[in-house]
Order: structure tokens, then sequence, then C-alpha cells
């Protein structure tokens, strides 16, 4: 992701997303673009990706990939 694109989500992240979710375990990045975080963490939700439970998320300053198996949504999206 370059700077540009990052600097949208983040836009849109502070915008409140589509929406928040909290994270129920400790999540470790396993490949480049995932998102990693810890239980309890909240991510804001940016898109749903092509995958059925694969979003796209923001979390402590970072743009990245997550199940949606790991979450628990706020709200329906």
């Amino acid at each position: 992701m370059d700077a540009a694109e990052l600097a949208r989500w983040t836009r849109f992240a502070a915008k409140g997303g589509i929406g928040k979710c909290t994270a129920r375990i400790d999540c470790i990045a396993e490949e480049t673009g995932d998102l990693m975080f810890l239980q309890d963490d909240e991510i804001t939700v940016l898109m749903q990706l092509t995958e059925e439970s694969l979003f796209l998320g923001y979390c402590e300053g970072v743009v990245g990939r997550f199940h949606g198996n790991h979450v628990v949504f706020h709200s329906k999206l």
C-alpha cells in the first residue's frame, strides 16, 4: 500500500469507516498486509473484501486485512 492510499484509508478510519469491532483474540500478522491486534483492541472496519469473512480494518495507526471470526462486530455492516 502506497503512502497516498494509506492516507486515504486513515482519513476514512478517522470518520468511523463502515463500522467498528472489538478483537476477541490476539492476532499476529502472518503475511504482508495482515492486521495485527490484541484481544479487546477496537478496530475500525474500512470495507469487506471479496472473501466472505475477510475485512480491511484500521487499528493503532495500521491498515490491514483481518478475519471476521476473530472479532465481535458492534453493529451489522
